[in-house]
């Protein structure tokens, strides 16, 4: 039983890795509308505009929105840590690298490719110019690494933080896909016995109710 957080530039392929990966293992798949339905219960619906949207210059001075942006982050962390706990997850996104690091059974994947070819698959897949293909990938790497770098104090371009660092420019979706289930299929042979696992978080039982609720599982499982 482990966790595989997905961590991906835009354009990569992450997203389609990582719901294949979890198709193949028969794990969980979560994501932004998973993460959103858990979210809404406890009446955060804004979240995803929130991390979507910059903050101005005169935003950054304000307190109020920026304890309310404290709040829904420190939400969003305890919803992947309940995630994990359950465990047999894949993770995209939400700095799910960060949250749950250190932890000695979780996975931690990096799925990136050079620019100009995240740019062709955008341009390809939207029906869109270059030009404009550029823009939406551009604003996208600047929104990640602004939410990441400010709420967790980390640098979006490290690659410290993975295990398993894959350039989908050069590795094709399949192979690359094959090579993370590989990859979480015997790293837990090798786990760090000095690290926890994830199995000692401590999660809120009516949160942990909830994501049973989503997940549709039995919380007996543990």
């Amino acid at each position: 039983m482990s966790v595989i957080t997905i961590s991906r530039e835009f354009g990569s392929e992450g997203d389609s890795i990582a719901q294949k990966v979890a198709e193949t293992m028969g794990y969980h798949f979560v994501d932004q509308k998973f993460i959103g339905t858990i979210l809404g219960q406890y009446g955060f619906v804004e979240f995803d505009k929130e991390y979507a949207t910059l903050p101005t210059f005169w935003e950054r001075f304000d307190a109020q929105r920026e304890k309310q942006r404290d709040v829904m982050v420190t939400m969003v962390n305890q919803v992947i840590q309940a995630l994990a706990y359950h465990g047999d997850v894949v993770i995209l996104g939400r700095s799910g690298f960060e949250v749950l690091n250190g932890f000695a059974d979780v996975l931690h994947v990096r799925l990136r490719a050079p620019f100009s070819v995240r740019v062709g698959r955008v341009m390809s897949q939207k029906k869109i110019t270059y030009e404009e293909a550029e823009l939406v990938v551009k604003t996208n790497d600047k929104v990640r690494l602004a939410f990441v770098e400010e709420f967790y104090r980390v640098p979006w371009d490290s690659l410290q933080s993975f295990d398993l660092v894959i350039n989908t420019g050069k590795i094709f979706p399949d192979l690359a896909t094959t090579w993370v289930i590989d990859a979480a299929s015997t790293f837990v042979n090798n786990m760090e016995i000095d690290k926890p696992t994830t199995t000692s978080i401590k999660v809120d039982r009516i949160l942990e109710d909830a994501v049973c609720e989503v997940l549709k599982c039995n919380k007996a499982h543990r």
